[in-house]
């Protein structure tokens, strides 16, 4: 192929063999060839250009590039960008892009308010075959060149791209896992494990609960059945969750409420956990970028969004290498600040804590009553602590506060919101639709209006959340892009320093380790770990200015260089 001026080499298959397609930075075709060995090939033109990658689903292509030794710098993955760009409001003419495809197939599908926290159902997945790949970026660029702000959704597709190539980088590397402190953490907190039977400490809590109930034989682990068990006692709730049953005085709730903790812990992280996701000192979970319809990650395997807080001691750095571990403070509300650019609330996020300089500013008299009204302003929260506080908050920071509503007003209505780089909310469903239509009929009773007003004010608060967590999440993302091309520039080290257990491509170099949502650990040879920690500070700071320019906010981290992830 032609070395010059570097622009896009499309991946794909004809008749089962593999195809590369190389474009001008105009999109034109200025060559294309069969590949005979893939890794030895994108490695030789990694070296030589460096280009963007583009193909189908990054997962499908860059995981053998990973196991064969290769990382690359960019790549656009059509998957992703088509699901952004589909249902951006800032596409004017979507090229096809909107028409029902197989590039549909694998993208989130639902479009409730519930969305905002799930992972939407997929089945199948996009082509891989080359003409397809070339024909969906060929629109991809069509939709970009006619968007209201194509610099943003450019941004965005960007950060979607790195973060796909990320999700695979972090399997392929794992996270480092202490096995023997897991089963030791296992063993105080839930007792011997016993062939056939509950771990001791779970056992004798069962026994304690059934003994309250009065009912030997009472089923613990059936919602229905431990429902009636507790209502023959007295004990009348409608659910077993821990705030329910403390309101309650009763033999029954405290050994109740400390059995369902400790098989919380053993079903969803314990033995089996253990032998399923962890090989070799490395827990190594699937994630999924984009897999809630606010651009958040999901995962599909190993919980790697919710391992508990005392399981964090069992992730441990490999002998000679440390953990920097940072997580950002308040990260949302420090999002809306920028969004509305509301000084104010900058002002009283500046290098602190954000909760601590809205008191400090004179707008609330506890953290705490800071914490409870602005979470629940952006959370849409309209009665208790939150109803009561947020009037004051409107009156402290009034960009803010009318930002947020602004997005509520338009999910009222059945309108979309979109992110600051422009991925758009899904738009109402045919179901929500039919309500709201249904209570303006002259028929409509004062439950069908009654109705309609509550699933509006539902898509209200979904709006409302959506503009800044999207928006949180494009800002991680972009965090995320940067903090990984610095750590790449640092020198690697010895191979007698080397941590084998992390693969090919990262064993002799930092590398970023776990990512959820506002946390990041980067595992690091020791002498590198003060550059790791001035890199991951810098990247924030620079996320910060690519997205909001010089407007005066800042992104506060709580940052430590530790062998342990253990939680303070």
């Amino acid at each position: 192929m032609d070395r010059a001026e570097p622009g896009w080499i499309v991946l794909g298959r004809e008749s089962g063999r593999v195809v590369a397609v190389e474009l001008a930075p105009d999109g034109s075709e200025r060559a294309r060839e069969r590949v005979v060995t893939l890794a030895s090939w994108v490695a030789e033109r990694e070296r030589a250009d460096a280009p963007r990658w583009v193909w189908h689903d990054t997962p499908a292509w860059y995981g053998a590039l990973l196991a064969a030794g290769i990382r690359v710098a960019r790549a656009h993955d059509l998957r992703l960008a088509h699901a952004i760009l589909r249902d951006a409001a800032g596409v004017v003419d979507d090229a096809g892009l909107r028409r029902r495809s197989e590039w549909d197939a694998s993208t989130p599908e639902t479009s409730s308010a519930d969305a905002l926290f799930d992972l939407g159902a997929s089945a199948g997945g996009p082509p891989d075959d080359i003409e397809a790949a070339v024909a969906e970026f060929s629109r991809q660029r069509s939709a970009l060149a006619g968007a209201r702000d194509p610099g943003a959704l450019r941004l965005l597709l960007a950060a979607e791209s790195a973060g796909a190539l990320l999700a695979c980088e972090l399997h392929a590397a794992g996270l480092p896992w202490d096995g023997e402190e897991h089963d030791r953490i296992l063993r105080a907190a839930l007792g011997e494990r016993h062939a056939g039977g509950l771990p001791t400490e779970i056992q004798r809590r069962a026994d304690e609960v059934r003994a309250a109930l009065g009912d030997l034989s009472a089923s613990l682990d059936s919602q229905p059945k431990l429902l009636r068990a507790l209502h023959r006692a007295g004990v009348l709730v409608d659910s077993t969750s821990r705030w329910e049953l403390q309101r309650h005085d009763h033999p029954v709730v405290e050994p109740l409420i400390a059995y369902k903790r400790l098989m919380r812990l053993y079903t969803a992280n314990g033995w089996a956990w253990l032998r399923e996701w962890v090989r070799d000192g490395r827990f190594r979970p699937v994630y999924v970028p984009g897999g809630v319809v606010t651009g958040r990650w999901a995962s599909s395997g190993g919980g790697a969004l919710q391992i508990p807080r005392q399981l964090r001691p069992a992730v441990r750095a490999d002998p000679g290498w440390s953990l920097v571990v940072a997580d950002v403070a308040q990260l949302e509300p420090r999002i809306l600040a920028a969004m509305s650019r509301d000084t104010a609330l900058a002002e009283a996020a500046r290098g602190r804590d954000l909760y601590a300089g809205i008191v400090a500013q004179g707008a609330l008299t506890t953290r705490a009553e800071a914490k409870v009204a602005l979470l629940g302003a952006m959370y849409g929260a309209t009665s208790g602590d939150s109803g009561r506080l947020v009037p004051r908050l409107r009156r402290a920071f009034p960009r803010a506060m009318a930002f947020v509503d602004d997005a509520a007003r338009v999910g009222e209505a059945g309108g979309t919101v979109s992110t600051w780089l422009g991925r758009s909310s899904p738009p109402p469903s045919a179901g929500w639709a039919a309500v709201q239509s249904g209570a303006s009929d002259v028929a409509a009773s004062e439950m069908d209006e009654s109705r309609a007003r509550r699933s509006a004010r539902d898509r209200g608060r979904f709006t409302r959340n959506f503009v800044v967590q999207g928006t949180a999440a494009e800002w991680a993302l972009a965090w995320l892009a940067d903090l990984r091309g610095r750590l790449a520039a640092l020198p690697e080290v010895a191979t007698d320093a080397a941590a084998p257990r992390s693969g090919a491509v990262f064993a002799t170099r930092p590398h970023l380790a776990f990512f959820l949502h506002d946390e990041i650990i980067v595992h690091t040879p020791d002498e590198h770990a003060e550059a790791v920690a001035s890199a991951v500070r810098e990247a924030a700071a620079s996320a910060g200015r690519l997205l909001f320019g010089e407007f005066p906010v800042d992104f506060l981290l709580d940052l430590k260089i530790t062998d342990s992830a253990e939680k303070d």
